[in-house]
């Protein structure tokens, strides 16, 4: 019994020890403009999912086109960078719709 519990113990110290490592460098900082509906952490995860199906959206459409203009090889890099600009867009857009600035380190 008690080597579960000193089991169960090493293990949650082990996973906060590792949360620490998780790298945020590249994470936008939210600056609250006006009066934001929702607290930064859930206008990110809303408008991160937001971001992800417009990614996928971007794609399915990149390759319907390339389908429809009987462009055989279709660009990999060229679909990789529409379906990335579409989704940071869709991102901003969300954000500042939740009342929230973008601001990344780099």
């Amino acid at each position: 019994m008690t080597v579960g519990i000193f089991r169960a113990l090493a293990a949650l110290a082990m996973m906060t020890a590792l949360a620490g490592c998780i790298d945020h460098a590249n994470d936008p900082v939210l600056l609250a403009v006006g009066v934001p509906v929702n607290p930064p952490v859930v206008a990110h995860g809303l408008c991160m999912t937001d971001g992800n199906a417009m990614y996928d959206e971007a794609r399915k459409q990149y390759q319907l086109r390339a389908q429809l203009t009987g462009y055989a090889g279709a660009d990999e890099l060229e679909a990789e960078t529409t379906a990335r600009a579409a989704a940071h867009r869709q991102y901003v857009a969300c954000l500042s719709g939740q009342g929230y600035r973008t601001l990344y380190a780099n």
